[in-house]
């Protein structure tokens, strides 16, 4: 009898040693495929930010249309933030404090190589989504001032943009082409907003603005002002593109602002920038909703923005999943 019970109890061991084994080899085989799915799609996040620009640009409108849109399309609650605009929102990158930014070509090519401004702060964690629309220099003073030239400039009182700004750069460049330097002109840090104020009230003699037109802060100017627009003519806008070949030839056109006629001048182009962390799947998402929405862009810029434009003049690499939108459509940088 009890050389039976052990029997028993010995195959009663036996079989429950081969149905535990079995039930963990298919705990651990269901949490490998856990895992995999975890590496193949990277979680969506649920909220993201987009650093702008000042309430008085264009980038701060735009960015709350593209929030909207981004929101809608993808699920992700985007929001946009004012900022000091394109270094600081570079930086603002870099140190992870959002997750998409507006930025010129121009400032997005010195953060990466670390030159000028980023001298002493490279930014190496972020990619392209695309470029947008050509950011206009507008060198903004009233008919007043007597400034019809930029030579005029000399000895005025002129905003060269916010510190750290894009715009500052611009400014320090063009003025450079004509032989000025930034000790010949009384040069004031103000954002657009404040020199459009400053204008008005005498403070300074004339601003650089560097925008899409038109710009919110100039038409508020020009509502109250005979705004004037200096040009750059031809001749020194060829020679500041052959030493710095983000700029590209432009003009402030006729009737805005209530100008009579167009004004030769020159432009970078804004682009949005994302850190490089976010998922592929999630930058591609994003990507394709700004691209296929952008009737819902409210701010007039939205009419220039466009897919098949979007890789001209990038200057930085492409995030992976912006990229796979636009081989999807088949376009290529012109």
């Amino acid at each position: 009898m009890k050389n039976k019970r052990f029997l028993l109890a010995t195959i009663f061991i036996l079989v429950l040693s081969l149905f535990l084994a079995a039930c963990g080899s298919k705990t651990e085989q269901g949490s490998g495929d856990s895992d995999k799915g975890k590496e193949g799609k990277a979680e969506k996040p649920k909220f993201i930010s987009i650093v702008t620009g000042g309430t008085g640009g264009t980038y701060y409108p735009l960015g709350g249309s593209m929030a909207n849109i981004i929101s809608d399309a993808t699920g992700i609650q985007a929001n946009a933030e004012v900022s000091g605009a394109s270094a600081e929102n570079m930086t603002t990158l870099k140190d992870g404090n959002a997750e998409i930014a507006f930025t010129q070509t121009d400032i997005a090519s010195y953060a990466k190589e670390g030159k000028l401004m980023f001298k002493d702060n490279k930014v190496d964690n972020v990619k392209a989504i695309g470029t947008l629309y050509p950011e206009t220099v507008q060198i903004v003073t009233t008919a007043k001032s007597g400034i019809k030239t930029v030579d005029d400039l000399k000895g005025k009182k002129v905003s060269v943009g916010a510190p750290g700004s894009g715009t500052y750069a611009n400014a320090e460049q063009i003025l450079e082409v004509h032989g000025i330097k930034m000790d010949d002109i009384d040069a004031k840090h103000l954002s657009f907003d404040e020199s459009t104020a400053g204008i008005q009230d005498g403070t300074i003699d004339a601003a650089f603005v560097t925008a899409g037109t038109p710009t919110g802060a100039v038409e508020g100017l020009a509502a109250t002002e005979d705004v004037v627009i200096v040009p750059i003519e031809a001749g020194k806008a060829d020679e500041l593109i052959s030493k710095y070949p983000y700029y590209a030839k432009d003009e402030v056109p006729s009737g805005v602002y209530g100008l009579t006629d167009a004004v030769p001048t020159v432009a970078v182009l804004a682009m949005l920038v994302v850190r490089d962390d976010l998922s592929d799947d999630v930058v591609y998402d994003i990507t394709k909703a700004i691209f296929e929405n952008t009737n819902k862009i409210t701010h007039a810029k939205g009419k220039l923005i466009k897919a098949e434009k979007a890789l001209n003049g990038v200057g930085i690499d492409v995030h992976p999943g912006a990229q796979r939108y636009y081989d999807e459509k088949g376009i290529k940088a012109e």
